[in-house]
């Protein structure tokens, strides 16, 4: 099995491993699969508390590798 690369979020400087996000800002950074989920949510209105919820529960489902 592959290895996966650790990499630190620019957006909001934590290390993650797997795929990271395209950002929706510049449409060029890569950025955590978290950041990628917030900008996203953000996209369609959810606000700031909605999407850590739903954030912790993608968290309880799919645990951080």
């Amino acid at each position: 099995m592959k290895e996966l690369k650790t990499a630190t979020c620019p957006k909001c400087g934590q290390e993650y491993k797997g795929v990271p996000a395209l950002s929706r800002e510049d449409n060029a950074t890569l950025i955590c699969p978290d950041c990628g989920t917030r900008e996203a949510l953000e996209f369609i209105g959810v606000y700031a508390e909605e999407q850590e919820k739903i954030i912790s529960i993608i968290h309880s489902h799919y645990p951080m590798v």
